[in-house]
């Protein structure tokens, strides 16, 4: 708040655009699984979860500073954008000059160290991009949309220069995953390039760091449709719930051929789902009150983490963990983007159209639940057609006149006025004292910053009554703005219903409250679902997305053939 005081005393890479599990030894090959050999399938994911984690353990938890240097020194950093031209975009902040959050997280296919190799698949430098969540947190912490952005996205790529391994890539159309092998600051460039959403922060992930933090929360309780097996992943589940934990929940993230329709988006929608439970097991287990179990969480999450160099401490992703820990499980939404097959190539998506909705909600700072953590009611009225652009906004209530000059008061060079800047908006107590002075009050008003206050007031102590009408008065504050204070003399609070000009009006200056997001047009065809959702089962694939000895069969099929497997879990 503005107070005003009145007082009458004083590297390398492994090529573009690979992409998903590949075959491991065990699986046959041929038919659709041949089809999709080239997309490298055994790397896919899990990073996204790491992340997640990380930020709620780092946060909730409180490390200790014990563990300070050592958790510290596990984290890598880079430079958060890549790009030849641009930058990677600015949020707008709200009325009290809050900021959204907006982070890029990667789930990087590499495989250049001991514990990542030792999972499977083919280890050397270069890497793709196999997850790519865009996580908005709203500027008043109360919630939050996680966006996957497939990896099989289409699109025009921007040109990049790599300064920590000396590589560059020219603009280019081309598989969007792709452009983590310059360094994730060009994916950062990439998804701002689609989408518009500014991104302040990216966190890489491994997936050796989320095999031992589904062990360190005690597992995560999933359930699945069927029973499944997919050969590709190795994932083997029986229809009904299960407790993941390990290698169990890489096979469950990575698998892309047991669920849905055999594609990304079908493993995007297990992946939220997955990650849905972690952040309840998080919150609701005693994970985050016992210190081993913390530490152990701590250490994994960090050492799986590359973020960008405004994030690189653990100071940083403590406060990033705290504001995430602010927004409860039913307001935080999981959704994909909006995408069409690709007409020239079956096994890749184009972005769609409707992915405009969803893309200007998190612009916006819009949210996609109520309080209860129900759908924005905004959705009732909406249609598949709606563009999803915020509803006009009503009539301006008329602006309250403004205090009449008070008689019987002392002369205004006889008026301190002490200003508090409660704004949000730097500078606006000296800006507001100036004003006064040269307006003939007292030579020894100040200007200070104080607490964020909603609405401007002017305070008085008892027998200052008129002083105040007086600053009000020439302020243009409306005679409501009078209130009875208990600091000595008069004060002016400058409040975030004035955020520019000298004299106050009415609706002047202030940043307007998000519009309710048009939810039915924003998450149409989306797969969504919040945190709070533990209903819902991974959805099993009916059709014949995997391969046993050869033949092609649905994974349903492929577990009660697979006698002599055993399952991933109990």
């Amino acid at each position: 708040m503005t107070e005003i005081q009145v007082d009458k005393s004083r590297s390398g890479r492994r090529g573009k655009g690979g992409n998903g599990p590949a075959p491991l030894p065990a699986a046959a090959t041929g038919g659709r699984a041949a089809a999709r050999k080239s997309r490298k399938k055994p790397r896919r994911v899990l990073r996204i979860v790491a992340f997640s984690t990380a930020g709620l353990v780092l946060v909730t938890a409180g490390v200790g500073a014990f563990l300070y240097e050592k958790l510290d020194g596990n984290i890598k950093s880079s430079s958060l954008f890549a790009g030849t031209t641009g930058d990677a975009g600015h949020e707008k902040p709200d009325a009290f000059g809050r900021t959204p959050i907006n982070i890029l997280v990667i789930g990087s296919d590499t495989r250049d160290n001991a514990a990542d190799c030792s999972i499977g698949g083919d280890c050397g430098s270069g890497a793709n991009a196999d997850v790519q969540m865009v996580l908005h947190v709203s500027a008043d912490r109360s919630n939050a949309t996680v966006m996957s952005v497939p990896r099989d996205t289409m699109t025009q790529l921007p040109a990049c220069n790599d300064t920590q391994n000396h590589t560059s890539m020219k603009a280019q159309y081309g598989q969007i995953n792709s452009t983590l092998d310059y360094g994730p600051g060009c994916t950062v460039a990439a998804v701002h390039q689609l989408t518009g959403i500014p991104i302040d922060h990216f966190i890489t992930v491994d997936f050796s760091g989320v095999v031992q933090m589904s062990d360190a929360v005690g597992g995560v309780p999933v359930c699945v449709s069927d029973d499944v097996y997919d050969t590709y992943s190795h994932l083997k589940l029986k229809k009904g719930n299960h407790t993941l934990k390990g290698m169990s929940a890489l096979a469950f993230v990575r698998s892309r051929h047991g669920f849905g329709d055999g594609s990304d988006t079908g493993r995007s929608g297990i992946q939220h789902m997955f990650l849905a439970s972690m952040v309840r097991q998080l919150k609701s287990a005693g994970t985050l009150t016992n210190p081993a179990a913390v530490y152990s969480l701590a250490d994994a999450a960090t050492k799986a983490l590359t973020v960008d160099t405004g994030l690189s401490g653990i100071p940083q992703l403590i406060g990033l963990a705290d504001d995430l820990n602010k927004v409860p499980s039913n307001r935080i939404t999981f959704t994909t983007m909006q995408n069409v097959p690709d007409p020239k190539d079956a096994a890749r998506v184009l972005v769609s159209p409707a992915a405009k909705n969803l893309f200007s909600t998190i612009i916006n700072d819009q949210s996609l639940t109520t309080g209860s953590g129900d759908t924005s009611s905004a959705a009732a009225q909406a249609t598949s057609t709606d563009t999803g652009a915020p509803a006009a906004a009503s009539p301006a209530a008329p602006a309250a006149p403004a205090a009449p000059a008070a008689t019987g008061g002392a002369p205004k060079r006889e008026i301190a006025v002490h200003v508090k800047n409660g704004s949000g908006t730097a500078g606006r107590a000296g800006e507001i004292a100036t004003a006064l002075k040269a307006a003939g009050y007292s030579s020894e008003s100040t200007a200070a910053n104080g607490p964020a206050a909603a609405k401007s007031v002017v305070t008085y102590t008892a027998g200052h009554e008129a002083d105040a009408q007086e600053v009000a008065a020439s302020a243009g504050l409306p005679a409501g703005a009078v209130e009875a204070g208990d600091g000595p003399g008069i004060s002016l609070v400058i409040g975030a219903d004035w955020t520019s000009g000298t004299t106050f009006t009415a609706g002047a200056g202030t940043a307007a409250a998000p519009a309710p997001a048009n939810t039915q047009a924003a998450l149409a065809q989306a797969d969504s679902q919040t945190a709070d959702d533990s209903s819902s089962c991974g959805q099993v694939s009916h059709a014949r997305t995997v391969e046993l000895n050869g033949v092609p069969m649905t994974p349903i099929q492929a577990y009660a053939k697979a006698t002599d497997v055993p399952d991933s879990a109990p």
